[in-house]
């Protein structure tokens, strides 16, 4: 047996999950593998009478964890004749967020019981499940008049995405399954608690990620909000929140080690050490190398903007913003995410349901071909990023996608491209908030699919936000994060390590490819950018009392200036 040691690392998606097998001296990804999910469309339980809906059956979790694992241990061995699972030191889990489960007293998934099988509010509340949206005003509105600390570190509105949201609709609209859960739990708290034989809720560890920006807790006020608070939301809260607990663990902490169960089950040995779960786009900025002054955007479907600040500096509150939490993405640093509820999701959107001359004019490829060939400011076109609402700096996932500026002449390609661009406004709008209150922004690192394969895409945000554009090494950036966690709770004396940054520098980096503002079309995204925040500001912000007579008519100024 070779000398090599291993991390795994687990990434539990929106549609599927990636597992990668890495070498922890340089961060090699030795074998890969994505399993799809089975159950709805894409992996998700969807609902044609209401768009808010996504959920997910806990089972797909499971077998996806079985089929996936098998298929990278059988890709290394192949890869490497000398692999021997006993060289994996550390497992690490991510998984999308908020996404609770109610669990019964023994921690089993109630969508895992006959009685709930088919019911969707017995499975997992996917992050994207907006059904709660009246539920989040509620509790913005009662923590606003007697906790506004609460908020203050959760930007200063609670979302519909978020865990006691999607916990209060459950018991409005289906009390049965409220009432048989014993609890609600993360799902990145589900899946290491599984690994280490730790589901009885009694027992179970939650992280400090999911929890802190998610769930309202902060060590000031002694974790989790008041049973007090809570309670008068309804009485039946305050029984939940005794089954929360007071203590959360950040990313550096254990879970617990491998049980000998689900070593049989997944072909490894006993023993291995398992790191607390986190969040995806967290995690994919630990694999992205993230530090102080770099930005780390995982774009997919939605996105999201991870930030670091040392904890023992001030850090303002930043308004608009899902959370500031200690220790959430680095030990010893603030945890700062913002992101965007949708952004692959609007591309998908516009060719896979609006389906713009078909399937061969109207795919992805065709679409982005002639987008290129498009000049900034050229189509007069100017959208909304809020397709499925804003996430940040609004936080208001009623406010809806707009497309303004069409003429009888415009092109599907046009549109396509304005979408893009829309999304690019939106990035350029939280990074300005960051900066506002004083989280300033050196370096933008890219990852996720999109960042991987569309260079217009990278290039219109480069071009947009007036900054380098640079892209993590790694296709599989929140898998190898994990991976890192992994590494680091085996600690140096396994082979991995003992610290986060001696970690990322070894097993992070970047590709050659770097997208730089092209000077001219980043001139005409000055003059579109604030034609875009006139718009962001009057239809997302209720105090807005400008005009807009101006907007349709500088965009046609701008198209005529681009032509001549």
């Amino acid at each position: 047996m070779s000398g090599r040691k291993f991390s795994l690392g687990l990434d539990y998606g929106t549609n599927s999950v990636r597992t990668v097998l890495v070498d922890v001296a340089n961060g090699e990804e030795i074998a890969t593998d994505v399993h799809e999910y089975e159950t709805g469309e894409g992996g998700i339980i969807l609902d044609p009478s209401d768009h808010n809906l996504a959920r997910q059956n806990p089972a797909d979790y499971l077998k996806g964890l079985q089929d996936s694992l098998k298929e990278v241990l059988s890709q290394a061995r192949k890869a490497d004749k000398d692999f021997d699972p006993e060289q994996i030191i550390g497992i690490g889990v991510d998984t999308t967020g908020s996404t609770p489960i109610p669990v019964g007293n023994d921690g089993t998934p109630l969508a895992m019981l006959d009685e709930f099988r088919d019911n969707p509010n017995a499975h997992a509340w996917l992050w994207k499940d907006h059904t709660g949206h009246a539920e989040a005003g509620e509790i913005t509105q009662l923590a606003e008049k007697e906790h506004p600390e609460y908020l203050a570190k959760c930007g200063g509105t609670y979302s519909s995405e978020w865990f006691f949201s999607k916990i209060l609709h459950c018991l409005r609209t289906d009390p049965k399954v409220f009432d048989a859960a014993y609890t609600w739990v993360e799902h990145a708290d589900y899946m290491t608690a599984l690994l280490t034989g730790t589901t009885d809720p009694r027992k179970l560890k939650r992280c400090r990620c999911a929890a802190g920006h998610k769930a309202m807790v902060n060590a000031n006020w002694g974790g989790y909000p008041a049973k007090d608070f809570l309670a008068k939301l309804d009485p039946k809260l305050r029984q939940l929140r005794e089954t929360l607990g007071d203590k959360t663990y950040a990313i550096d902490q254990k879970a617990g080690d491998l049980t000998e169960e689900w070593a049989g089950k997944l072909g490894l040995k006993a023993g291995i050490p398992v790191a607390m779960g986190a969040f995806d786009a967290h995690l994919g900025g630990v694999g992205s190398g993230i530090s102080i002054g770099k930005l780390v955007k995982i774009i997919g479907t939605s996105t999201c903007d991870m930030a670091v600040w040392p904890a023992d500096k001030d850090l303002a509150d930043v308004p608009g913003i899902c959370g500031i939490v200690d220790g959430s993405i680095l030990p010893g640093f603030w945890g700062l995410e913002a992101g965007q509820s949708a952004v692959g999701d609007i591309f998908n959107w516009f060719v896979n349901y609006i389906q713009p001359g078909g399937k061969a004019v109207g795919s992805h490829e065709a679409l982005t071909e002639k987008a290129a060939k498009l000049k900034p400011g050229q189509s007069g076109l100017l959208a909304l990023d809020w397709n499925n609402g804003n996430r940040t700096i609004l936080v208001d996932q009623r406010l809806t996608g707009l497309l303004l500026g069409q003429t009888l002449h415009t092109t599907p390609e046009e549109i396509y491209r304005a979408l893009i661009e829309a999304t690019a406004y939106g990035a350029l709008t939280i990074i300005n908030r960051f900066e506002e209150y004083g989280v300033k922004i050196s370096e933008v690192i890219n990852c996720g699919g999109i960042a991987e394969k569309n260079p217009l895409i990278m290039q219109i945000y480069a071009d947009v936000i007036g900054r380098e554009m640079k892209i993590a090494r790694s296709a599989q950036t929140c898998a190898l994060g994990s991976a890192i966690a992994g590494a680091v709770v085996a600690g140096s004396v396994a082979g991995g390590y003992d610290n986060y940054a001696d970690a990322q520098a070894a097993m992070c980096g970047m590709k050659d490819t770097i997208y730089k503002p092209i000077p001219e079309n980043n001139k005409v995204y000055q003059q579109l950018y604030p034609l875009y925040k006139q718009l962001h500001d009057a239809f997302g912000l209720g105090s807005f009392s400008g005009k807009m007579a101006n907007v349709m008519k500088q965009l046609l100024q701008i198209k005529d200036s681009v032509k001549a």
